[in-house]
C-alpha cells in the first residue's frame, strides 16, 4: 500500500522555515531526494517502486519553493546553503545515515551534501545533473549571455532582474503546468515516461509547487548556482556514486556524466539508451536499489 506523506515546517537556526516531506516506508532506509530546478518536494517519481521498495523518502523544498520560506533578497541562496538546510533538517529528524539522490539541479545539492558531512550519506545517486557550464556547455547562448551580464551585482539586483526575465514565463507556467514541462527538460524522448499511469500528473503537480510563491524559488536557485560557488570539490565526494543519464537527453546528455565521472573518486555512469532528462522515473527502481543496497 502506497502511503502518504506527511508535511513538517521545520524552523532553522536563523528563524526561516522550510518544508520537509516524508513518506514513511520499512526498514529498508531513508532515501533523501534533491528536486530540480524548477522543483519541489513531495515528488515521488514512482509510488508503486518506492512503496514496494519499503523505503522512507525525505524531500525539503528549497527557499522559495513550495512551503518554503524565502531568503531575504540580498541573500544569496546556493548549492551550499540548501545542503545545510539538509543537514538541520536531518539532525532535527535524528537520521545519521541517509542514501543521497539529486535529480537536475538537485544533484549538485546531494554532492554537496556528501561532500561536505560524509558521516551522513551511505551512498549517492546523481540524475541528469549539469556538469559546470564552462567545463560542458547546456544554457542556451541568450541565457548564458544574460547569466554573464549580471556577474558581479548584489544579489538583490540579480534577483530583480532575473524576476523581471522570468515575469512572463512564470504567469504561463502558473496558468497551465503543462506548458512548463519544458522547463523540467521534456522532449520527445520522454513521450513513454509521460504516458506511464499518474506520470504527467506528478510531473505538472511539482511545477504547480515550485511556482506557488511566484518566480522566487527558481530566481533564488538560478542565482544561487550560477553566480556563486558551488562550496564543495567533487574530488571530496567519497561516497560510491551512481550517474544515471539519457542518451537523449537534449539537455544533460552523456558528456555531463562523463565529466562527473572524471571528477568523483568513487562514481560509475550508466547511460540509458534512448532517455530524455525525466528518467528518473522510468530508472527509480536502479536509483533505489543503489541507496538501500545491502
Amino acid at each position: 500500500m502506497t502511503k502518504e506523506a506527511t508535511t513538517e515546517f521545520v524552523a532553522l537556526g536563523n528563524e526561516r522555515t522550510v518544508a520537509v516531506y516524508e513518506k514513511p516506508g520499512g526498514s529498508d532506509g531513508v532515501v533523501l531526494m534533491f528536486h530540480p530546478a524548477p522543483g519541489a518536494g513531495l515528488f515521488d517519481p514512482d509510488p508503486k517502486v518506492t512503496a514496494d521498495r519499503g523505503v522512507t523518502l525525505v524531500e525539503i523544498d528549497r527557499p522559495g519553493y513550495g512551503g518554503s520560506q524565502p531568503l531575504a533578497a540580498d541573500e544569496w541562496a546556493t548549492v551550499a546553503s540548501a545542503a545545510d538546510d539538509a543537514v538541520a533538517v536531518l539532525d532535527r529528524r535524528g537520521y545519521r545515515s541517509v542514501g543521497v539522490v539529486g535529480w537536475s539541479a538537485g544533484g549538485r545539492i546531494a554532492l554537496a551534501l556528501a561532500a561536505r558531512r560524509p558521516e551522513l550519506v551511505d551512498r549517492v545517486a546523481v540524475v541528469a545533473t549539469p556538469a559546470p557550464h564552462e567545463e560542458v556547455p547546456w544554457m542556451p547562448a541568450d541565457i548564458a549571455a544574460g547569466v554573464d551580464a549580471l556577474r558581479g551585482l548584489p544579489a538583490k539586483d540579480v534577483h530583480a532582474a532575473m524576476t523581471q526575465q522570468l515575469q512572463d514565463y512564470v504567469s504561463m507556467v502558473a496558468e497551465s503546468p503543462e506548458m512548463g514541462l519544458e522547463m523540467l527538460g521534456r522532449s520527445d524522448a520522454d513521450g513513454p515516461v509521460l504516458d506511464r499511469p499518474d506520470a504527467a500528473e506528478r510531473f505538472t503537480d511539482l511545477l504547480r509547487a515550485a511556482f506557488v510563491q511566484g518566480s522566487t524559488g527558481l530566481v533564488s536557485d538560478m542565482a544561487g548556482y550560477t553566480m556563486r560557488p558551488w562550496g564543495f570539490e567533487p574530488a571530496d565526494v567519497s561516497a560510491e556514486t551512481l550517474l544515471l543519464y539519457g542518451s537523449a537527453d537534449p539537455i544533460t546528455g552523456p558528456d555531463h556524466g562523463k565529466w562527473w565521472q572524471r571528477q568523483l573518486p568513487n562514481a560509475h555512469l550508466e547511460v540509458v539508451s534512448g532517455a530524455g532528462h525525466l528518467l528518473i522515473t522510468p530508472r527509480w527502481e536502479s536509483v533505489l536499489s543503489h541507496l538501500v543496497a545491502t
